[in-house]
């Protein structure tokens, strides 16, 4: 586990989490996919929102499950937060001196759920 910072584009939002990145998806359901979202998900009490709140605009779709967020300033979206289940999902793509291309990330079917 690695304590890691991380924010959106314009820097309205900032984070830090508590992590190991061995376990990074690429979803392939239509929101994922659009948006180029590489996932780690962690526990709640992991994550920490650092500033931003005001900044957050949430948005629902299929089975809502899962409350995504997004900047309203720059539109990027650093997390999203488990409705039904205690977990936080991190978008790597947000993180603070991460190289894509050092992880293992691995295809997640969320196309079909």
């Amino acid at each position: 586990m690695k304590t890691y910072t991380g924010a959106c584009h314009c820097g309205a939002i900032s984070f830090e989490v508590e992590t190991d990145l061995s376990h990074v998806i690429a979803c392939n359901c239509s929101h994922c996919e659009k948006n180029g979202l590489v996932l780690n998900f962690v526990d709640k009490e992991k994550f920490k929102l650092l500033s931003g709140k005001d900044a957050l605009t949430e948005y629902f779709f299929g089975d809502k499950t899962i409350r995504y967020l997004f900047c309203h300033t720059c539109g990027t979206h650093p997390f999203a937060e488990g409705v039904t289940f205690p977990q936080t999902a991190i978008n790597v793509r947000c993180l603070d001196g991460i190289d894509l291309a050092m992880l293992t990330i691995t295809p997640y079917n969320g196309k079909d759920l």
